[in-house]
């Protein structure tokens, strides 16, 4: 970063670590998979923290776990939609999807049973389990967003059954070490911060207790550094390696529900919280835990993420002070396109291009460079989807309203393609072509005035 936009984002950040009285406050902004800047304000043992220094992630562990969940999905091994009954069975809340846990909409209670786990040594599954044997369920599944750490836990349970080892250890050998974080621990590793509660009226601190969560350790027990959360936020905005296909990660980066009522700014995908802010998305997730806070969020449009650590119970506006330093760095640094450069195409794709008509209705059929088609309305504004091949004339939705839904392309005695069929909308060259089947030209005299 130049000298400017590094003066502006480490001065947002000592305003935050200044005026929130906060013992020590890390951050950083994440450019195209890369950290571009990180900055400390604060002291941990009489030192500034740095990009090395360890902090409590809190429930940014349940996005990891969340990709754990992901990947059995991808390997086969389980549905999205399958109850948690066909893979853990014997629990009171069997009937809720895998989904609906990853997504919070499970009406799972939020809290497990007994002294506030996140000040309390945890148990293991069992007894976690038996806990919950009455009155687990607080809504219908599937009908709202309700926050739920004890779904993590469950979520942790069914992994570890998957994997034969804990589910950390699984997020630790399919996750943490591919993708290089080695800093990122269950337990604190120096150099690491000490977890403050602040008096709020005086300037005095009290140290927080980090005891291993047991069962609820999916929901919010791991450690990381500026390093490490960097690579994650990369990761989360599609730079995912070989852990994952960026189209899973993107699955879960797709609004599930709302956690913020008419307002529809903040919202949560499959382990993935999202945010909307003057027109952008970003994904990623909050944490918090006793003496400690945390955000990492990326605009995966844009490749620019930005993360906040800090060793504090309360005070600290993560998510706003990261939507900050990612407009900092986008307003001092804006951007450049990309070159355009001409890509290779099959020659015989390109008599699908062009202009067709859903009825009176304009659309352009683009083909796009790695192979897919994009199906927009001419005027920009309605339904538009991007289509991979799945077969000689079949196309498959990827997103939009048509996501998932097959499109055919119908051809003439003589091979020209003169119609697309869209799960039954009828695309013609003309506008209700009468050659065409329903809804073609119906009416035998045709225009009229």
């Amino acid at each position: 970063m130049l000298p400017t936009t590094d003066l502006a984002l480490l001065r947002r950040l000592a305003h935050e670590q200044a005026s929130t009285r906060a013992p020590s406050v890390v951050a950083a902004v994440v450019r195209d998979g890369e950290l571009a800047w990180w900055g400390g304000r604060g002291f941990v043992d009489g030192d500034r923290p740095d990009n090395d220094t360890q902090y409590r992630l809190g429930s940014i562990t349940k996005s990891i776990v969340a990709v754990n969940v992901m990947r059995l999905r991808d390997e086969g091994k389980l549905e999205l939609n399958d109850p948690l009954e066909k893979h853990v069975q014997g629990t009171s809340f069997g009937s809720a999807t895998i989904a609906q846990l990853l997504s919070h909409t499970s009406g799972l209670t939020s809290e497990s049973p007994g002294s506030w786990w996140e000040r309390s040594p945890g148990a293991d599954w069992a007894a976690l389990d038996k806990s919950l044997a009455t009155n687990a369920i607080r809504n219908r599944p599937g009908s709202r967003f309700h926050y739920s750490n004890v779904g993590y836990g469950v979520l942790g349970e069914l992994v570890a059954r998957y994997r034969g080892a804990s589910c950390l250890d699984s997020v630790h050998a399919e996750i943490l070490k591919p993708l290089g974080m080695s800093r990122t621990t269950p337990d604190a590793q120096a150099p690491h911060s000490t977890g403050y509660a602040v008096h709020p009226f005086a300037d005095v601190l009290l140290p927080e207790p980090s005891p291993d969560a047991g069962a609820m350790a999916p929901a919010g027990q791991l450690w990381s550094t500026v390093n490490d959360l960097a690579r994650w936020t990369a990761f989360v905005g599609g730079q995912t390696g070989d852990v994952l296909s960026p189209d899973t990660v993107a699955e879960m980066r797709e609004m599930v529900t709302v956690d913020d009522g008419d307002a529809w700014n903040i919202g949560y995908g499959l382990g993935l919280q999202l945010v909307r802010h003057q027109g952008r998305r970003f994904a990623g997730h909050t944490g918090s835990m006793p003496g400690f806070v945390a955000c990492s969020l990326i605009d995966p449009a844009t490749q620019t993420g930005a993360l906040v650590l800090a060793n504090t119970t309360a005070g600290v506006a993560v998510v706003q002070v990261a939507i900050d330093l990612i407009t900092i760095a986008e307003e001092h640094e804006p951007a450049l396109p990309e070159d355009w450069r001409p890509s290779t195409v099959d020659p015989a794709l390109l008599s699908l291009t062009g202009l067709w008509h859903w009825g009176p209705t304009p659309y352009h059929l683009r083909l796009l460079p790695e192979g897919s088609f994009l199906l927009s309305p001419v005027d920009a504004s309605g339904r538009a989807s991007r289509f991979r091949p799945d077969g000689e004339d079949v196309w498959i939705g990827l997103d939009g309203y048509y996501a998932g839904e097959t499109l055919r392309v119908g051809r003439a005695s003589d091979g020209t393609p003169n119609h697309l069929d869209l799960a039954t909308f009828i695309f013609t060259r003309t506008p209700y072509d009468p050659a065409a089947p329903i809804p073609g030209g119906v009416d035998e005299n045709g225009w009229t005035a």
